[in-house]
C-alpha cells in the first residue's frame, strides 16, 4: 500500500504541470467590446488626451488591424453586431438592417423582434426581444457548445439588439429599459430576473446619473479637435435652443425621453460598464474553471454621434470619457480575472459620415436625399407607366420593395420593371448606382460597391431595387448625421485584440470584421460559427 501511495504521488506530481498547461490553453474570460458608431481614426484624433491605461493600452500592448473594414452594405447597428459575432454578412445571417419590410407582414420587422416572448423586468413594450431572427450560430454559441454549455455567455448593452444578437441563441442578454431605468431581459432567457440584476436595479443607478449635468471633462477651449460648439449642423435637445455645453440633464429629461436621455450622454457608457461589472460579479464570470464570455456593447456613442456629428465637441468629450471607462474595465479585469488571463477584442458596429450640411459649408461634395420626395416620384412614375395601383410597397434602407401580387395580376414582367425603376432612380441627384434584385440573385460581383451590396443582400428578405448614394450623401435632414454606406468613412472601424496569447503589433493589411469570430475559433480550438465566411487573422493565430 505504501508503494502504491508513493507511485500515485509521483504520477500526480508528474502530470500536474501538464494539467496546468492544459488549463492555460484557454483564457478564463473573453470580453468582446463593440462601440456603437466608432471610427478607427478616433483612436488617433483624440490620442493626445487619452490616458495610458485605456485605448492606448490596447493599441500599444495588443494587436491592431489598422485597416479593418465592414465588407457589406448596409452598415447599421443590427447587422454590425450580428456580423462580428457570426463571422459572416447579412446575405448569410439574415439581419439585413435594424428593421426591414417583410412582404408576408406587409410591414416592418425589427431585427431582434420576437412576438412569442414577453418582458422580464423593465416594461412590457420593450420585452419582445430575442435572437430568433438570426439565422446562424455565433462565436458565443460555439463556445457554449464546445464546453457542453458549461461556459457562460452574457450580453450587455443599452440597445436590446446590441445585447441579444452578440449573446447568440444560447447566451443570456440584458438591455436598458428607457421607461423605468432598469436593465431587463425577456422570457426567451428567463422567467424572472436573477437576484444580482434585481439588486442592481434597486440601486437606481440611472436616476443618479441623469440628475447630473453633462459638461466637458476639460475646459472647453482646450477641445481643439472639434468645431465651434454652437453651430448650425448639430441637433439640439428639445427645450434647449443651441447644441452647446453644459447640459442640465435633470431639466432636459422631462421633454427628452425621461430616463432614456441617459443613452444620449457619456453617462450611458458609465451605466453600461457598471452593469457589466455587476454581471461578472453576479455570474462569477471567468472564475469557474471554464472560459466565459462577456459581450459588451457601448450604445451611447451612436446616440451622441447621430445628434451632434463626428466634428462636434460632444463627440470629442464622449471619447475622452469612454477612454476612462476602458481604463476602469481593464484595471478591474486585471484585479478580478488576472492580467494575461483574459482575452479582449474591440471593434465597432459601423463608423459614421460627416454631417452633410457641414461638408457643404466646407465646399466638399455632399447632400441629403429626401426619401419622401423619391417615394412620391416613384409612385407617380409607376402609375403613369404601369397604370393605377399601389406599385410601391416600401422605400426603406435605400431599397425599393415592389407589389409582387399586383405585378402578377397585371401581367407585368418583374425583371423589366426592376430594370426600368433602377434607370429611373439614377436621374436623381445623390443616387450613384442602382441594382436590381435580378442582378443580385443571378450575377456574382467580386469587387467594388456592388460586391459589398451583394454581401448584404438576402434572397428572401431584400428589396427589388437597391440604391448606392454618392459619397457624402445621406438620407436625413439638415442637422445631425448617419451611416449605412459602403464608403470608408462608414466601414473603417477599430479591430484590436488584447490579452491572452495576443502578440504586440499592428498591421495595415486589409481585414474584415467577419475575420474576428474565425480568429477566436482558431485561438480557442472550437468550431467556426456555422455560416462563417471570414478568415482567421494569421498575424495573431500563427504567431
Amino acid at each position: 500500500m505504501k508503494k502504491i501511495g508513493i507511485l500515485f504521488f509521483l504520477v500526480v506530481f508528474a502530470i500536474a504541470p501538464l494539467l496546468a498547461q492544459n488549463n492555460a490553453k484557454k483564457p478564463k474570460l473573453i470580453v468582446g467590446i463593440i462601440v456603437d458608431q466608432m471610427r478607427q481614426e478616433y483612436l488617433y484624433r483624440f490620442a493626445d488626451r487619452y490616458k495610458e491605461g485605456g485605448f492606448k493600452r490596447l493599441m500599444n500592448d495588443g494587436f491592431m488591424m489598422k485597416n479593418g473594414h465592414y465588407n457589406y452594405i448596409p452598415t447599421y447597428t443590427g447587422p454590425g453586431h450580428a456580423s462580428v459575432y457570426t463571422g459572416t454578412t447579412p446575405a448569410t445571417h439574415g439581419i439585413i438592417s435594424n428593421s426591414w419590410y417583410v412582404r408576408s407582414l406587409d410591414g416592418a420587422l425589427y431585427c431582434a423582434e420576437d412576438s412569442t416572448v414577453t418582458a422580464v423586468g423593465g416594461t412590457e413594450g420593450n420585452g419582445k426581444i430575442s435572437p430568433r431572427n438570426l439565422l446562424t450560430t455565433t462565436i458565443t454559441d460555439e463556445l457554449r457548445y464546445s464546453s457542453n454549455k458549461r461556459s457562460k455567455v452574457v450580453g450587455v448593452a443599452i440597445k436590446d439588439r446590441g445585447a441579444s444578437l452578440p449573446a447568440g441563441h444560447l447566451g443570456d442578454a440584458y438591455w436598458f429599459d428607457s421607461n423605468n431605468g432598469e436593465f431587463m431581459t425577456s422570457t426567451y432567457y428567463y422567467d424572472s430576473l436573477p437576484s444580482w440584476v434585481q439588486n442592481f436595479n434597486e440601486k437606481k443607478v440611472a436616476e443618479n446619473y441623469i440628475s447630473q449635468t453633462w459638461n466637458t471633462l476639460y475646459p472647453i477651449e482646450t477641445y481643439k479637435q472639434s468645431i465651434d460648439d454652437n453651430n448650425a449642423f448639430e441637433s439640439p435637445f428639445s427645450g434647449k435652443d443651441t447644441p452647446t455645453f453644459p447640459y442640465d440633464l435633470a431639466t432636459l429629461k422631462e421633454i427628452n425621453g425621461g430616463l432614456g436621455l441617459i443613452a444620449s450622454t457619456p453617462y450611458g457608457n458609465t451605466l453600461t460598464l457598471d452593469f457589466a461589472i455587476a454581471a461578472i460579479e453576479g455570474e462569477n464570470l471567468g472564475n469557474r474553471g471554464e472560459t466565459d464570455f462577456l459581450a459588451l456593447s457601448f450604445s451611447s456613442p451612436d446616440y451622441i454621434g447621430h445628434r451632434f456629428g463626428p466634428a462636434s465637441k460632444e463627440v470629442e468629450d464622449n471619447y475622452l470619457r469612454l477612454d476612462l471607462e476602458f481604463e476602469r474595465l481593464l484595471n478591474y479585469l486585471d484585479e478580478k480575472i488576472g492580467e494575461g488571463e483574459y482575452l479582449i477584442f474591440f471593434t465597432a458596429d459601423h463608423a459614421v459620415a460627416e454631417v452633410a450640411t457641414h461638408m457643404i459649408s466646407e465646399k466638399i461634395p455632399a447632400g441629403n436625399l429626401n426619401n419622401s420626395y423619391i417615394n412620391a416620384q416613384l409612385k407617380g412614375y409607376t402609375q403613369k407607366i404601369y397604370g393605377e395601383g399601389d406599385w410601391i410597397k416600401s422605400l426603406s434602407n435605400e431599397q425599393i420593395f415592389l407589389n409582387h401580387e399586383l405585378i402578377r395580376e397585371k401581367g407585368v414582367n418583374l425583371r423589366d420593371m426592376q430594370e426600368d425603376l433602377a434607370n429611373f432612380l439614377l436621374k436623381f441627384r445623390g443616387v450613384k448606382e442602382a441594382y436590381t434584385a435580378y442582378a443580385m440573385k443571378n450575377f456574382e460581383f467580386t469587387q467594388g460597391r456592388a460586391a459589398k451590396l451583394q454581401m448584404g443582400y438576402n434572397h428572401k428578405s431584400s428589396g427589388d431595387v437597391l440604391l448606392i448614394l454618392e459619397p457624402g450623401w445621406l438620407t436625413g435632414g439638415a442637422r445631425g448625421t448617419s451611416h449605412g454606406t459602403g464608403y470608408s468613412y462608414d466601414t473603417n472601424v477599430p479591430m484590436i485584440f488584447y490579452g491572452w496569447n495576443i502578440p504586440k503589433g499592428e498591421s495595415s493589411r486589409y481585414a474584415s470584421i467577419t475575420d474576428i469570430a474565425p480568429t477566436l475559433s482558431m485561438m480557442l480550438d472550437i468550431k467556426l460559427p456555422n455560416g462563417a465566411t471570414g478568415q482567421p487573422i494569421t498575424e495573431i493565430t500563427d504567431k
